[in-house]
């Protein structure tokens, strides 16, 4: 992988990067720069995606949330993926799009497996990613904004749109549920990236005392939960989200 780069950062308001420097560095420097925090979800999932590939990345510590007075965006700030080389430039945003570009880049290595090795087993893999994005990142995105950063930002918390999103999740982890009496994870007996991008939101409802239940009540659910979230490469960022300070 000589000569290429990754920078994964998160765009300024302008729309350009908070760092600076070009895609040219030295060989000896690491292969992916993760920019803002750990805690982000969309920063979450790209890490556990960058160790399960064992891909080399030096993470930019992020600004605290002093001073913010309203209520963030867990789809923001917006994050690109960058990739320059002999074979020309291009940018992504969505934190999805960027694990599947990193995982089709370092095919050979890390974990081999998380896009799967045969059209069947892609287009499940697929189907799932596609659930997790239009059905569970929705409402679960909603319950972390309302009961982990308004509290932060000294925000009134919406109980009726909480209440809602608690309804819309039950919905989609009672389809899960099902789903795992047949296979072991999401797409089948393999974990991949359908399982790896719920890690970030599963991670806040199953250890928020209001959610909690939304996992733990669900036998197959939960299971699954104990073995994706104890992965080692989701372990590694949880260690990172426990040594940032949110003030």
């Amino acid at each position: 992988m000589e000569g290429m780069s990754i920078c994964i950062a998160a765009a300024s308001s302008g729309g350009g990067l908070p760092w600076a420097g070009g895609l040219r560095r030295p060989p000896q420097s690491p292969k992916a720069r993760a920019g803002t925090g750990p805690t982000w979800p969309e920063v979450a999932r790209v890490l556990a995606c960058l160790f399960e590939k064992d891909v080399e990345f030096q993470l930019i510590r992020p600004n605290n949330y002093k001073g913010l007075k309203r209520m963030p965006s867990l789809k923001g700030p917006r994050f690109k993926f960058r990739q320059g080389g002999e074979e020309g430039k291009m940018t992504l945003v969505d934190s999805r799009k960027i694990c599947r570009r990193i995982t089709e880049k370092y095919v050979d290595e890390g974990n081999k497996d998380l896009l799967g090795t045969g059209t069947l087993e892609r287009a499940s893999i697929e189907r799932w990613l596609q659930t997790e994005a239009r059905r569970f990142d929705p409402p679960s995105s909603a319950l972390v904004l309302h009961l982990a950063f308004a509290p932060l930002m000294e925000l009134e918390q919406d109980k009726e749109e909480i209440e809602q999103n608690k309804q819309k999740l039950n919905e989609v982890l009672d389809t899960y549920e099902k789903r795992l009496q047949e296979t072991k994870f999401l797409a089948g007996d393999k974990f991949t990236l359908a399982d790896l991008s719920h890690l970030p939101n599963a991670q806040f409802l199953a250890s928020n005392g209001e959610c909690r239940s939304l996992i733990r009540s669900r036998k197959m659910v939960s299971g699954w939960w104990d073995q994706i979230s104890l992965r080692p490469s989701w372990q590694r960022v949880v260690e990172m989200q426990q040594e940032i300070r949110v003030i």
